[in-house]
C-alpha cells in the first residue's frame, strides 16, 4: 500500500500554504514568506514580513504595499530555495510569465521528482504591456478558471487600440466625449499600449491609473501620452476627449462636467450584449486579462498534469475535465483531510 503524503501545497485559512517550504502563495492574511503571483489587491496584501515576486513586479508591488517592506524580485525563471537545505526536504520555487499584467507569474515548485504549479491569474493573447504566457510542464496544476465556462470563448485576433480609437474619433465627429472604463493596474496600462500607435491627443486618466503607468514607463513599455482628469480647471471644457477611469467611479460628480458623453467598459465580461444592457453602457469592447474558455483548456493540456485543481467557478471546467478523463479537483480537495481520499497518481513525471 502506498504510504499518504500531504500535498506539497495545502489549502488553509491563510491561503495556499507549501509546509516544506513554510511559505504561502498570495497569502489572504499576514504571514512570515509571501510568495507573489502579481500585484493586484486581491493577491498582493500588507502586512506580511517578507514578499518574493517576479523582478519586473517589485515596482508595482511597491507603489502597493508600501516602498519599505522588505521584498526580493526574482528573474522568470531562476530558482530560489526554500526549507531544509541540501536535504530531501528541499523546495525549488520559480516564476514563469503568466501573461496577465506586468509582473504577473505563474508558481512553479518542485520538491524531488514532484513538481506543482500555481498559475495565479493568466492570459494566452497578446498584449503589449507585459511578458507572453509561457506554459509550463508539471505534475499538479491549481489552475484559475475565472471565465471557466464554455459560454465564455472569443476572438483571438482582435485589434483592440484600433478599434478604442475608433469610437473615440467617432464619438469625438459628435461632439462627444467617450469614457472608457478599465481597472486602474493592469488593464488601464494595457489600454493605454494598445492605444499607443493611434492615440493623437493625450488620453485623460483617473488619478489612480497615474502609479502604476509610471511603473509600466520605468519597465520600458510604450503607452498612449496621458494627462491627469484631474488636471483639468473648473471652467475648463472638454470637446472630444478619451477619459480612461475604474468602473467605481461611474456615478461620481465629475460626470456633470463631461456635457454629453458615451460609455464603454473594456473587460472579458462584455462577452455578450446582457451585461452591457444591465450595467448601462454604451458600448464593450472585449478584452480580458484572464483566459477564456478554450485557452483554460489549452493550457491544462500543454502542462501535461497528471491531476488539476480548479480556483473559482470550478464546476463545469471540472465536470469537463473529469469527462476527459483527467484528475480534476476543486481547490478546497487541497485541505489535508480532504486530500488523503484522493486516489493517488504517479507524480514523478520529471
Amino acid at each position: 500500500m502506498t504510504p499518504w503524503t500531504p500535498p506539497l501545497i495545502s489549502w488553509t485559512s491563510k491561503g495556499l500554504y507549501c509546509a516544506d517550504g513554510d511559505f504561502y502563495i498570495d497569502p489572504q492574511r499576514a504571514v512570515s514568506t509571501a510568495i507573489l503571483t502579481h500585484a493586484h489587491s486581491d493577491h498582493a496584501r500588507k502586512g506580511s514580513r517578507r514578499y518574493f515576486c517576479a523582478e519586473t513586479s517589485v515596482g508595482l508591488v511597491k507603489s502597493r504595499l508600501g516602498q519599505a517592506i522588505e521584498i526580493k524580485g526574482v528573474p522568470y525563471r531562476e530558482r530560489i530555495y526554500f526549507g531544509h537545505f541540501g536535504s530531501a526536504g528541499e523546495v525549488a520555487v520559480s516564476f514563469h510569465p503568466a501573461g496577465h499584467i506586468l509582473g504577473s507569474a505563474q508558481i512553479r515548485i518542485q520538491r524531488g521528482s514532484e513538481v506543482w504549479v500555481v498559475s495565479g491569474d493568466y492570459k494566452r493573447e497578446r498584449d503589449p504591456s507585459c511578458e507572453p504566457f509561457e506554459p509550463v510542464r508539471c505534475d499538479t496544476f491549481v489552475t484559475e478558471a475565472t471565465f471557466g465556462t464554455p459560454k465564455y470563448s472569443w476572438k483571438k485576433d482582435l485589434e483592440h487600440g484600433g478599434a478604442i480609437h475608433a469610437w473615440w474619433r467617432e464619438n469625438a465627429k459628435r461632439h462627444r466625449n467617450s469614457v472608457l472604463f478599465g481597472y486602474s493596474l493592469g488593464k488601464a496600462q494595457r489600454i493605454l499600449a494598445e492605444l499607443a500607435p493611434y492615440a493623437e491627443r493625450p488620453v485623460l486618466i483617473h488619478e489612480s491609473i497615474e502609479e502604476p503607468s509610471r511603473c509600466y514607463r520605468e519597465q520600458g513599455y510604450a503607452l498612449a501620452p496621458t494627462r491627469q482628469l484631474a488636471s483639468f480647471a473648473a471652467a475648463e471644457k472638454m470637446h472630444g476627449e478619451l477619459v480612461l477611469a475604474p468602473p467605481s467611479i461611474l456615478k461620481t460628480e465629475w460626470f456633470d462636467r463631461l456635457g454629453e458623453f458615451q460609455t464603454a467598459f473594456a473587460s472579458g465580461w462584455m462577452h455578450g450584449s446582457s451585461y452591457i444592457r444591465q450595467n448601462a453602457y454604451d458600448h464593450g469592447f472585449v478584452m480580458s486579462d484572464h483566459a477564456d474558455w478554450g485557452d483554460l483548456n489549452r493550457t491544462i493540456d500543454e502542462t501535461g498534469a497528471s491531476r488539476v485543481f480548479v480556483l473559482h467557478r470550478d464546476g463545469a471546467l471540472i465536470r469537463h475535465l473529469r469527462q476527459r478523463g483527467l484528475d480534476a479537483h476543486p481547490a478546497a480537495a487541497l485541505v489535508p483531510e480532504a486530500y488523503h481520499r484522493i486516489e493517488p497518481v504517479n507524480l514523478s513525471l520529471f
